[in-house]
């Protein structure tokens, strides 16, 4: 049986090992990718950490990492749509099929969803095994560094998108490389003003290049005070919530007009008290966001950058897999945005 290098979660403990595995084997519907780039998401990060969501998670032994790009090795017997060699990339999203969510083309709501990487082998490996209809093809014209970080662009898209955001003051807490991305993206969809809060001065500063209007230090500096600089008079029109902070939480709904929406896409702790009352009398919307529209946020993540989005800022730094250490390493730091791994 062929063999491949992988990054492995081979114990219920921190850290991963490079190993030798098996390449997975291709069924009729599947599609082999031989992988070339992969970026390590917050989500590898805590599984490689072993904190508490991971150990209730992820099955041990099992090939982690879910964002990557790379081309088409083999197909099976019933795919028609790609061809060896195709450039691709990958809904890491597995659905049923068969629930009325699937059934009524909305997948992303699957209720039975398996993800690569958390609950199915992943794509920290030379090649990763697809159904067919997981499988996106790539404009070979888009830079294979942007394309390895179409899982998170889609996070993003879909977080940045579920509101109108032409012409209207955004307020983005959370400038990790998804609230980065989203910061773009509502400025490339025609923001007026786009204000970023985080603590962190090193992601501050990639949120500034990514195009926002204000970055705050929310330890420092007032919300109310931003509004008043940039001239406005009555609260912020969007709010895409990034960091899953309570606090950063509460200060958004402070600072929403009346009748504001807010996208969540950061996973707040389970039992968050707030206001409510501003919830109700604001008449605010609040809308829980998980993943990607399939495949609708393909698509648009797609023509975006084909139309100009610039992502490149928000990816910091590179390294062959076999120094995956480092890579962990840089991301824990803080000092990071997104981090990819080369497997060519």
């Amino acid at each position: 049986m062929p063999t491949m290098q992988a990054l492995v979660k081979s114990e219920a403990a921190p850290g991963l090992r490079r190993m030798e595995v098996p390449v997975p084997e291709v069924g009729i519907n599947d599609v082999l990718i031989r992988v070339h780039k992969t970026s390590i998401c917050g989500t590898d990060l805590h599984i490689y950490e072993w904190n508490d969501w991971a150990r209730r998670t992820i099955p041990v032994p099992l090939v982690i990492g879910h964002e990557f790009v790379g081309r088409v090795a083999a197909v099976g017997a019933n795919v028609h749509d790609f061809r060896e060699g195709d450039l691709v990339s990958g809904e890491g999203h597995l659905v049923c099929g068969r629930c009325r969510n699937c059934l009524a083309g909305r997948r992303h709501l699957c209720p039975h969803t398996r993800g690569i990487g958390v609950t199915h082998p992943g794509a920290f490996a030379e090649y990763l095994c697809l159904p067919v209809t997981n499988v996106w093809y790539c404009d070979p014209s888009i830079d294979t560094d942007v394309l390895a970080c179409f899982d998170p662009l889609g996070n993003a898209t879909h977080t940045a998108l579920s509101f109108d955001v032409l012409g209207e003051d955004v307020l983005i807490t959370g400038a990790g490389p998804i609230g980065c991305m989203a910061t773009a993206i509502v400025r490339h969809a025609g923001a007026r003003h786009v204000v970023v809060t985080d603590p962190n001065p090193y992601r501050r500063e990639i949120a500034r290049r990514m195009g926002a209007t204000l970055v705050l230090d929310p330890g420092r500096d007032s919300l109310a005070d931003a509004q008043r600089r940039l001239g406005m008079k009555e609260g912020f029109d969007v709010g895409l919530e990034m960091s899953g902070h309570p606090a950063a939480f509460r200060d958004m709904l402070a600072q929403m007009c009346h009748g504001g929406k807010i996208a969540l896409l950061g996973l707040l702790p389970g039992e968050v008290p707030i206001d409510w009352g501003t919830v109700i009398f604001n008449s605010l919307t609040l809308k829980g966001i998980y993943g990607r529209e399939m495949y609708e946020t393909w698509y648009k993540m797609t023509v975006m950058i084909q139309s100009g989005l610039d992502i490149t800022p928000v990816i910091t730094h590179r390294f062959p897999f076999t120094d995956f250490e480092r890579g962990f390493d840089v991301l824990r730091s803080g000092r990071a945005g997104k981090v990819i791994l080369e497997w060519e």
